[in-house]
């Protein structure tokens, strides 16, 4: 018993000696607590709403105050044209907007009711809906304080959505599952494909070979690249034709935006290649570090406007938060390239950078 005890003690020795076990027991639940604690919530807050005031009313001021002070929307801009809501909801500045008629007090005092107009991007339907109920709950609440609690006012808000007016779902989680299959894909096909020619023990000809490294890890990525937009065609073509996917831009500039993606990709999968010693570690670094930040910040499952600001900082070094955002653009939206450039921009920024490393990280002894 004695001698059973004392192993016991050496295993616990071990297991506490052993960092990278420590991190895995302790680190990755306090990081997945913190992490789903605060991205997992269906309260949204702080959208960005315009409002259109047609009216110059007091009465109107104070319902766009109440809207600014609900903690559910923040009021970036008070308009009085209506043909300028379009360009707001193009440049993806905002998830809704409040339009208050003309003679607004007046008509309200007459009629008893208040007549207003909320306008949502329902590509996302999930937020668009939860956005719309807050807004007749705050119509409500303005017209029982104003009218008093004895009468029985009618809520009549005309409630407008753009882009996806039945509310289906897949126009919200097709452009996210895209993301996610592509990042997943792609990165884990690479990321086995240096290390694996270590295990192999052929990567010594490889390194004797008068090519430059350069053209060595560009000629493991190409073929990737080739296979994943035939991977991609498949996926289009299947949510097109199979889940019903709008497609109302370009499909040659959605081909275009995609391969970008995949560049990023084959890139962070070479890096992680280039930095492990064995497939098993790459495989693993590739699944679990791509699937749940893709999960978490790409922002298909979870608005990242509900999320506390240093979440959300992190968030932009997800490329497939750049790549849902061009993507719901294009198929849904029916927008070019001079409405996501800066989104463009961001993942060729993270392509060279990518590509840079793995080239540095690129060991040429062995």
């Amino acid at each position: 018993m004695k001698q059973f005890f004392a192993f016991i003690k050496k295993e616990f020795l071990h297991v506490i000696r052993d960092s990278k076990t420590l991190l895995m027991l302790f680190g990755l639940p306090i990081v997945q607590i913190a992490l789903f604690g605060f991205a997992l919530s269906n309260e949204v807050k702080e959208v960005n709403l315009v409002v259109c005031n047609l009216s110059n009313e007091t009465k109107a001021t104070e319902l766009i105050q109440k809207f600014d002070a609900s903690g559910n929307f923040k009021v970036v801009q008070v308009i009085h044209d209506p043909n300028a809501l379009d360009q707001w909801f193009k440049n993806g500045n905002i998830k809704m907007c409040l339009v208050i008629p003309a003679q607004f007090e007046k008509n309200a005092v007459r009629e008893r009711k208040i007549d207003v107009q909320l306008i949502a991007d329902s590509s996302d339907p999930n937020l668009a809906t939860t956005l719309v109920n807050y807004g007749n709950q705050i119509v409500f609440d303005f017209q029982m304080k104003w009218f008093g609690q004895s009468t029985l006012p009618g809520i009549n808000p005309e409630v407008h959505m753009m882009y996806n007016p039945s509310l289906k779902g897949t126009t919200n989680f097709v452009p996210g599952v895209i993301s996610l299959i592509m990042m997943l894909i792609c990165v884990l096909m690479t990321s086995v494909s240096i290390v694996k020619e270590k295990e192999l023990g052929t990567m010594e000809v490889l390194l004797v070979s008068p090519f430059h490294p350069f053209f060595i890890i560009i000629a493991k990525a190409i073929p990737y690249f080739v296979l994943s937009l035939f991977n991609l065609s498949i996926i289009v073509f299947l949510s097109i034709n199979l889940l019903d996917m709008p497609m109302e831009g370009s499909i040659l500039l959605l081909f275009a935006e995609s391969g970008l993606l995949i560049l990023v990709c084959l890139s962070l999968g070479l890096l992680i290649s280039n930095t492990t010693n064995s497939q098993q570690a790459a495989m693993l670094i590739s699944l679990l570090g791509m699937l749940i930040p893709t999960l978490i910040f790409t922002g298909f499952l979870f608005p990242i406007e509900n999320m506390p600001k240093p979440l959300q900082i992190i968030s932009n070094i997800m490329p497939s938060k750049w790549y849902y955002i061009i993507v719901k653009d294009i198929m849904i939206k029916g927008l070019g390239i001079k409405y996501f450039w800066k989104e463009t921009l961001i993942l060729m920024g993270m392509a060279i950078f990518l590509l840079a490393l793995s080239l540095k990280k690129f060991k040429i002894r062995l």
